[in-house]
């Protein structure tokens, strides 16, 4: 709340320099404010008496927005990428998955690393289990499983993070 909108009888003022004004009524703090060419800002509502600071409104929005938008520019959002295998991979195909694996987590992502069964091999669950285990040794210098292989329908998944 700024200026007229403030609706209180007394309110505790805060100059422009940081200076304690007192306890001034509302109208009193409006004209203090005015005089500077400055307005009034109820900072603490719920406190008795509420406490407004005199300060130029519109210069402190524009640095709260800068603000937000520094923080959101430095905010970087986490995507889980996937990488999918078969249970018959070859040794060179196998390779090549680790070290996409690797460059995904290097650019700050997290990795969902699934083999897919079908028809017959739903009955070889534990060599996907153990493929899974091995690629999360192969990346163990620079990941961490986050979530353990484990089976959804007919794929098996687990998660990696980066250290």
């Amino acid at each position: 709340m700024i200026n007229e909108e403030i609706r209180d009888k007394e309110v505790r003022v805060i100059g422009d320099d940081g200076s304690q004004l007192g306890i001034l009524s509302v109208t009193e703090a409006l004209d203090v404010a005015y005089g500077k060419n400055l307005d009034l800002v109820k900072i603490a509502p719920k406190s008795v008496p509420p406490v407004c600071k005199i300060m130029d409104y519109g210069k402190y929005r524009f640095e709260m927005a800068k603000k937000e938008k520094e923080a959101r520019k430095n905010q970087r959002v986490v995507d889980v990428k996937e990488v999918r295998m078969s249970l018959v991979i070859g040794a060179h195909d196998f390779q090549t998955k680790v070290n996409t694996a690797k460059r995904m987590l290097n650019e700050g992502d997290k990795i969902k690393v699934s083999v897919n069964f079908r028809n017959r091999e739903l009955g070889r669950i534990s060599v996907g289990q153990e493929l899974l285990t091995r690629f999360a040794e192969d990346c163990a210098d620079m990941a961490v499983v986050e979530r353990a292989p484990k089976m959804e329908g007919r794929n098996m998944s687990m998660f990696l993070a980066l250290k």
